[in-house]
């Protein structure tokens, strides 16, 4: 039977006429007290129901919702998932994050899932395969510097730095939580931001300044840029 569906039965032959009438009075009265029940749920504002704020740069396009809710400002402390988001980061210089993100798949296949020793081996066949694929942006510079920053991590690695480690070291190992109202006070670069850009550029790293550092520890949830009425602010609803 579907919601919302009542069934009257026919009544039976052996009732009076009176019972009959009395049968389908009844039957009607509460078909009509249904209905209004139904109307009243349907429009009443249940706990949850509310609609879910979000913050205002991501409302343009359903990747970018779903981006947002899944992933930005969520702590990320896997070693090769950061050194994903830091690549990626830098393809976006110059471009909206939008952009990339349409991409990622693509440059997941490009880039070898972003295997930093695979790619410490790409050569200048590699080079040229990636500047004639389509699903990334091919900018020589952008594409050399993912290289060159495959190779900086490996050294890191091999000199006994785990990257997530040294990374959220930085905040002592939990996210900055920032209280903004409106996305004109979230700032572009900070001095952490700046930091840490001088010191992976130390490490050979490229395409790190601090820009797209502060866009890469936002994304991995080193802080938290949510806006304050942002659902997945960790003061929502509180």
């Amino acid at each position: 039977m579907s919601p919302g569906v009542v069934v009257i039965r026919a009544p039976c032959a052996h009732y009076s006429q009176a019972d009959n009438t009395n049968i389908y009075i009844f039957h009607y009265l509460l078909l009509y007290e249904l209905l209004i029940l139904y109307d009243i749920v349907k429009y009443m504002k249940l706990p949850g129901s509310q609609k879910i704020i979000r913050c205002p740069w991501c409302l343009n396009d359903e990747e970018y919702i779903k981006y947002h809710d899944r992933e930005w400002g969520k702590p990320l402390k896997n070693s090769q998932k950061l050194f994903e988001f830091l690549i990626l980061d830098g393809a976006q210089a110059g471009l909206s994050w939008l952009t990339i993100l349409k991409r990622r798949a693509g440059y997941r296949e490009a880039f070898d899932n972003f295997d930093p020793e695979k790619m410490a081996r790409y050569a200048g066949k590699d080079i040229k395969r990636l500047l004639s694929d389509t699903r990334i942006i091919r900018n020589r510079l952008k594409i050399t510097s993912a290289i060159n920053n495959a190779r900086a991590f490996l050294n890191m690695r091999d000199s006994g730095k785990d990257f997530s480690k040294w990374l959220w070291g930085w905040v002592d190992g939990k996210p900055i939580i920032n209280h903004w109202k409106t996305l004109k006070q979230v700032p572009a670069s900070t001095e952490l931001s700046e930091n840490i850009s001088s010191e992976l550029k130390k490490l050979g790293f490229t395409f790190a300044g601090p820009v797209i550092i502060y866009a890469f520890i936002q994304a991995a949830g080193l802080v938290n840029d949510h806006l304050v009425d942002c659902f997945r602010h960790p003061d929502a609803g509180h």
